[in-house]
């Protein structure tokens, strides 16, 4: 015979008030309990779902980053294809981005006055729904766009793509996402906040190394990173490192808030620069998707579009 102990009849009174409670009628079936209630939680629970499902989503799928059109102009007195107006985009480009499992979007110009197919399109949508910005390269940027004229009118530059990527660029700027400009893009970058460039290096710059030859990618030259530079902690690199160099235009004067990241050796030409106002807003003048991920010849720039990438997946929410 088992002593009686007064607690486990206490737990077994709780466990039937439990089972009655249990066995109640389901709250939505309460009296008290109006239709407007029932589907309110019903609303909230579909809600949690879908916000759950919504975030599953964004994190898995792959990160959209657009790269800005290169534009072919019409030639006068052409037929067929050399009479339209053409925008396309460098392959390395694409590929490079590519490598990193993330998909690649060209942005084209928007025209919402066209003859033939207007469109309420605007820059400011691609912002909204891709997670970055590229800038290629290509044509001269005009030096109307940083208020000079030319002094050379082979050195006029396209000032119809300056228009369509000073736009693009503001609205990637604007929406908090990341932007890497290569070459062009790079001098657009600094024109776009105030700064100027150099027309042509070998005029304007006489004791500056050739920073263009016919070897095109093929032509090198060194760069160095100044103190304060973000660079060095993306290449894990040394302090001067050998790039690729295709530009006879660069960076002059600064534009406002742009911090210089790379310059070339031994000439200290600008090579890099950063907007310091954004999580990542940067400009390389040479060409990174000429060089080798993993080589050990030009600096391995790698970590310079993860870098990019990841500042894309913190900003893409």
């Amino acid at each position: 015979m088992t002593e009686h102990d007064p607690r486990q009849q206490d737990r077994r009174e709780s466990d039937r008030g439990q089972r009655r409670r249990a066995g109640d009628a389901p709250r939505y079936l309460d009296p008290g309990e109006t239709i407007f209630s029932l589907w309110g939680r019903v609303i909230v629970a579909r809600y949690k779902r879908w916000a759950a499902a919504a975030t599953r989503h964004i994190v898995q799928r792959p990160l959209h980053i657009g790269v800005s059109a290169r534009i072919y102009h019409p030639e006068p007195g052409a037929t067929g294809l050399r009479s339209k107006n053409l925008q396309y985009l460098e392959e390395s480009v694409a590929q490079w981005v590519m490598s990193r499992d993330v998909l690649v979007f060209m942005v084209p110009t928007v025209n919402t006055s066209g003859l033939l197919h207007p469109s309420n399109i605007r820059l400011r949508d691609y912002a909204k729904h891709l997670d970055g910005l590229v800038l290629q390269g290509g044509a001269d940027v005009s030096p109307q766009s940083y208020a000079e004229a030319p002094t050379k009118p082979e050195w006029s530059g396209d000032r119809a793509r300056d228009m369509y990527e000073l736009e693009l660029l503001h609205e990637f700027v604007e929406a908090g996402k990341p932007v890497l400009g290569i070459c062009r893009g790079c001098q657009l970058l600094n024109v776009a906040f105030g700064g100027s460039l150099y027309q042509d290096i070998a005029t304007d710059v006489p004791d500056a190394h050739a920073h263009v030859s016919d070897d095109y990618d093929r032509h090198r030259h060194e760069v160095t990173f100044p103190p304060g530079s973000s660079l060095p902690s993306m290449v894990r690199g040394p302090q001067r490192a050998l790039v690729n160099s295709i530009h006879h235009q660069a960076v002059k004067s600064l534009g406002k808030d742009m911090q210089v990241e790379a310059v070339s050796y031994p000439d200290n030409m600008i090579e890099a620069i950063r907007y310091t106002r954004a999580p990542f807003v940067m400009g390389l003048q040479w060409h990174p998707e000429f060089h080798r991920a993993g080589g050990v010849e030009l600096l391995d720039c790698t970590g310079i579009l993860d870098s990019f990438l990841r500042a894309a997946r913190e900003t893409r929410f």
